[in-house]
């Protein structure tokens, strides 16, 4: 990428020896002093065009792994900032008055300005530069006479616009509105609590940051520091439409601050608040693609921004500045480092930044929540953000989760992923699915052995549900030539073998059949021979609701369906159903999802019709909730019927969040037991923000607005996120796909490793011998003592008791 205007390149920059910092917040302050204590004899100088104590917002809470990071770099400012720490352990979750906590989390924090007193100190001590109250040169200047420029100048960095066009950023803002405020006490714990008003729901999210202070005068400094008292940080937040209607986007500050403090009079005790230039504002996610250009190089909200209900930008800013210091120590030239610097901390600020979204998104949708048992929404609550799980929870605090779970009705010991689920007459023996995995291993649409062996093993190991891959409705209807189908007698004989061997070898699992049509992503080779690539000879033509060919230039260009045409396939999706449950099928999925044709109505990218059966979503859903109502005519009324929709396009003008909830609840009112929530594979230029778990919210919003029940999928890998979603109310089934690949006993080895043994996982009699996890090796053997303990002279020899 280009140079812009006028910034020098890193061409002969061997050494930092001159280091120009733009931003005197903690990031920048923190890496000057680290650059200058590294190497005394750099120069470093700070640009700060604020006053040194300015500073938003009042208290900086940190992790433990970060403070570990600044005693092993500075044990000298780790010192300061011990003395000055408020450490707790516990989390208040208060919704309705009613006070639920949680321990064993473990948090310390401090006043914001004491942190910059701190470093300024620190600063001045090494020989730092300071220029307190003077606006920095461009970066672009500062890098004519300067060997690296670190822009740490915040969330509307200068730096960042002035040389966008190599930075690349994104800017993403959110649905709630925020303030900053802060109380002059300190709270005892972390604390969510919930207002629920006639306009809508607002949060408050605080924490103590300053303690009292043993003799002082009352009233103290007032500073961030805090007072005598001590103090608090006491964040308000509430959607968007929420805060319009409440009038709080006509308050000034010091009305804010009074609102606020008569929303959330009991917790404050009926005590005041104050502000700090405080203003309401909406969250912007920061990215951008590069964060270095030249020798200038982006730092903290600069480079990033992770939402504050998972920590603090505070944190990463100083975790930035650490990794910056260390890549300069430990590379030969200023380029290298810079790359390895941004290396090192993309993958760490791009999983903080998921977990913030997950979390920003969880309080967004926060009044979906309010039907759930008090102890589930808590649980909920310290769940959102994927990072603090089931099993870790358990860890922090038994009694908590002990709690949870009794409130859901789980007996004693029992995992919530061992729980039965019914839907209709089909009881489930836990909520584990085998997702949906296409093979490409049928010989002209009839599964073989493959398939006994392939689900076979997967009924044996344990899962709830195992379900086919995508079986097809005719031979035009195949993806590729090894698709399976349910459109020839002998398809349904071959499945029956199945059907029945799971049901007789693993008793009590239930077998699903997905049923579908490829539409325009038919006619294609095996996966292994080229994804989505077309056939080189021997294709069939394809059909669709639109003619748009899924890649433009490469593949097929589909046939637009008349009346005919819907009518013949809908009956090719009844015949099947009808051989599906002749074959022993449990369950019926009809998938919606990943472009297939059915997806291809449902999408405006996909589906560009102008009769009934295009336009607005009521149009784009017609044939798909037709096909839905023939099947489930025809399906037996006792077994239950899903659908696979995708929540979203990943794709600017396709299917949104807003169109997923509609989707559902059609299909749900036409009579769909659960929907089974996957997202994209529609359109070929998607962009999907992939990530652990990455889908589930869909599927949880889906199920907390409707009342629906929901399959969640998408990157879900261990038994601990099953546990998690399934107890936090987001999910009542989990679909692994790569996990049961990997181990087609994952289930019962999921039972294994939590000392689960019970109806929920029942292990096949000839495998039961099995049941227990086996010694890895000598290093599972008891060790011999070799050394002697005594307890003093005259003592007994030998080991003690």
């Amino acid at each position: 990428m280009p140079a812009s205007p006028g910034l020098p390149g890193l061409s002969g920059r061997t050494v930092a020896a001159r280091i120009a910092v733009i931003g005197g917040g903690p990031g920048g302050l923190y890496a000057a002093a680290l650059l200058k204590r590294l190497r005394p004899e750099r120069e470093v100088s700070v640009w700060e065009r604020g006053e040194p104590r300015t500073t938003f917002g009042f208290g900086v809470v940190f992790s433990d792994e970060t403070l570990g990071g600044i005693e092993h770099a500075d044990p000298e400012v780790y010192r300061e900032l011990s003395a000055e720490f408020v450490r707790w352990d516990t989390i208040d979750v208060v919704r309705g008055g009613r006070v639920l906590t949680s321990g064993g989390h473990g948090f310390a924090a401090l006043g914001r300005q004491r942190l910059l007193e701190i470093l300024h100190r620190r600063c001045r001590a090494l020989g730092v530069r300071l220029h307190p109250r003077t606006p920095a040169p461009p970066a672009a200047a500062l890098a004519r006479d300067h060997d690296l420029v670190i822009a740490a100048d915040g969330v509307r960095s200068t730096t960042r616009a002035a040389h966008a066009d190599v930075f690349a950023p994104h800017i993403t803002p959110h649905r709630c509105r925020y303030i900053w405020l802060a109380a002059d006490f300190a709270l005892d714990a972390f604390r969510f609590e919930i207002a629920e008003t006639e306009h809508g729901v607002l949060q408050l999210h605080g924490y103590p940051y300053a303690r009292p202070r043993t003799g002082a005068a009352p009233g103290g400094d007032g500073g961030d520091g805090g007072p005598a008292t001590g103090a608090s940080t006491i964040i308000v937040e509430a959607r968007e439409e929420v805060w319009r209607a409440a009038g709080l986007d006509r308050c000034d500050e010091a009305d804010s601050a009074r609102a606020c403090a008569g929303l959330f009079a009991d917790a404050l005790g009926g005590r005041p608040l104050r502000g700090n230039a405080s203003r309401w504002t909406a969250f912007r996610t920061v990215t951008n693609e590069r964060w270095s250009h030249g020798p200038v190089v982006l730092l903290g909200d600069a480079a990033h921004t992770a939402h504050f209900s998972i920590g603090s930008g505070t944190k990463l800013a100083i975790e930035d500045a650490l990794a910056l210091a260390a890549c300069l120590e430990e590379h030969p030239t200023v380029a290298r480092a810079l790359a390895a610097y941004e290396a090192e901390r993309r993958p760490v600020v791009a999983s903080t930044q998921r977990a913030a979204r997950a979390s920003l998104g969880w309080f967004e949708d926060l009044a979906h929540y309010l039907r759930q048992p008090p102890r589930q929404f808590a649980f909920n609550l310290l769940t959102r953000s994927r990072r603090v799980t089931h099993e870790n929870l358990r860890l922090r605090d038994a009694g908590f989760v002990a709690a949870v779970e009794r409130e859901a009705g789980l007996p004693p010991r029992t995992p919530p992923m061992f729980a039965p689920l019914r839907l209709r007459g089909l009881t489930l023996r836990n909520r584990v699915v085998v997702s949906p995995m296409d093979m490409y291993s049928a010989e002209d649409g009839t599964p073989g052995d493959f398939h006994v062996a392939h689900l076979g093993a997967r009924a044996l190991g344990g899962a709830g549900l195992v379900m086919t891959e995508m079986v097809c409705v005719s031979p035009t209807g195949r993806i590729t030539p090894g698709c399976p189908g349910l459109y020839a007698a002998e398809h349904e004989a071959a499945w029956r073998r199945i059907t029945g061997f799971a049901h007789a070898a693993s008793p009590g699992v239930a077998v699903g059949v997905q049923l579908g049509h490829s539409g325009r992503k038919g006619s294609t080779r095996l996966m292994w021979e080229g994804i989505d690539d077309p056939l080189p000879s021997g294709n069939w033509p394809l059909v669709a609701a639109s003619p748009l060919p899924y890649r433009p230039g490469v593949s097929q260009v589909p046939r637009e369906l008349d009346a005919a045409g819907l009518a013949e396939i809908r009956e090719q999706f009844v015949s099947a159903a009808r051989s599906a449950a002749r074959a022993g099928f449990d369950l019926l999925e009809l998938h919606c999802a990943h472009g297939y044709l059915l997806s291809g109505f449902l999408s405006p990218l996909t589906n560009r019709r102008t009769d009934g059966y295009g336009g607005d979503l009521a149009g784009r859903l017609r044939y798909p909730l037709e096909v839905f109502d023939a099947v489930r005519a025809v399906w037996p009324a006792d077994a239950p019927m899903t659908v696979r929709i995708s929540a979203t396009d990943w794709a600017a003008g396709g299917t949104t969040a807003d169109d997923a909830v509609a989707i559902a609840a059609a299909f749900a009112a036409h009579g769909a037991d659960a929907i089974d929530v996957s997202t994209g594979q529609v359109v070929a230029h998607e962009e999907p923000e992939a990530g652990r778990s990455y889908q589930t919210p869909f599927a949880d919003r889906i199920r907390n607005e409707l009342g629906v029940p929901v399959i969640a999928v998408g990157a879900i890998s261990s038994w601990d996120d099953v546990n998690s979603l399934l107890l936090a109310g987001r999910a009542d089934l989990c679909a692994l796909a790569r996990p049961h690949l990997y181990d087609p006993h994952w289930t019962l080895h999921a039972a294994a490793e939590q000392g689960y043994e019970g109806p929920g996982a029942p292990w096949p009699a000839p495998y039961r011998a099995g049941s227990r996890k086996p010694p890895a090796g000598r290093a599972d053997e008891p060790r011999p003592r070799l050394t002697l303990h005594t307890a003093g002279p005259g003592a007994p020899r030998g080991r003690p008791r």
